[in-house]
């Protein structure tokens, strides 16, 4: 989910005229409500692993994508010259969301939800060392205060001592879904690069289905080697993976609706409702109070990866003026 969602703000240039005001915010705050009930689900299903579920999330994923494709006649390999980005933007971006969804069963829904929030700052990071844009003092703080984040909702022993309480399980398992959510969130903002590199060349439904393709083949060997590989044991796990993969597929649909309407800046913001919606769901179905170290770790990274997204929209909107004179 991830990737698609901020490959979908990154892309994002101009404001379109729209006759409802608020609407597209409002489609944002949809898509945020959508992700973080197919979140909720999938922290609720016990039989199936995580690299299962997201085997079936790319099968969602490929039936969409397959008649756009054909559609619009765009083949299913690509420009030659655009395969090996392809290939690493489905490699990155399919094992993140393996390494999310991981994340979400181990350690606390809204934890999780938080440390995926910090993949825009990582990717002004990353485009930095990798194409040489600007890296200013104010994107230096904002990676300071996303690393601070992650630190207070990880809480490791030799800062916080060994009493740590609040936490979903073992400290074990709270310590491994912290380090696959920040990979996660890395990978991410490497996909945001490399879909920089290509730039506007390559249709977008071919760079989904890569990401489908390839994230299914990697479930599958991924499966074969930790051998989890098992069909649900009951109905309501089967039906929570089919609502799983539709929830999924509608925040991404709303999300593009709002991304046609309003511009990037304010949609970003917006998105930081998955981290309200994700607090809020753990509080009344899944009964994990958060801790205040949670708290003030969600307030570092929202408030960074806000940051990070209106100092990039008021940039794209100063180039834009200065085209137009």
């Amino acid at each position: 989910r991830g990737v698609t969602n901020w490959n979908l703000l990154s892309v994002a240039g101009t404001k379109k005229k729209f006759t409802c005001p608020g609407l597209g915010l409002f489609y944002t705050i949809l898509s945020a409500f959508l992700f973080s009930v197919a979140s909720l689900f999938l922290k609720k299903i016990e039989d199936v692993h995580s690299v299962e579920i997201s085997a079936f999330r790319c099968v969602f994923q490929m039936a969409f994508v397959l008649p756009g494709l054909i559609y619009y006649k765009t083949g299913f390999l690509g420009p030659k010259g655009k395969r090996v980005f392809l290939f690493f933007r489905g490699f990155l971006g399919s094992g993140a969301m393996i390494l999310l969804y991981y994340a979400f069963q181990v350690m606390p829904l809204a934890d999780a939800t938080v440390i995926t929030f910090s993949s825009p700052v990582f990717t002004s990071l990353l485009a930095w060392i990798f194409l040489k844009e600007k890296y200013s003092l104010w994107d230096l703080l904002f990676t300071l205060f996303t690393i601070t984040g992650v630190v207070l909702i990880a809480r490791p022993p030799f800062l916080f001592g060994s009493s740590i309480t609040g936490i979903e399980g073992s400290y074990t398992n709270h310590l491994k879904g912290t380090i696959a959510a920040v990979i996660s969130a890395v990978s991410t903002a490497s996909t945001f690069v490399i879909l920089r590199k290509m730039g506007k060349s390559v249709n977008y439904f071919l760079s989904i289905w890569y990401y489908a393709v390839i994230g299914l083949i990697e479930c599958i060997v991924a499966l074969f080697v930790i051998d989890e590989w098992t069909l649900p044991y009951c109905g309501t796990d089967r039906f929570l993976l089919i609502l799983i993969g539709l929830l999924g597929l509608g925040g991404q649909i709303f999300l593009t609706k709002a991304l046609q309407i309003e511009k990037a800046g304010p949609v970003a913001i917006m998105k930081t409702m998955d981290v309200v919606f994700a607090f809020i769901l753990q509080i009344l179905f899944l009964n994990h109070l958060p801790t205040w170290w949670t708290v003030g770790g969600a307030l570092c990274v929202v408030a960074s990866s806000s940051g990070t997204a209106v100092r990039k929209w008021q940039q794209n909107s100063k180039k834009a003026k200065e085209n137009e004179i």
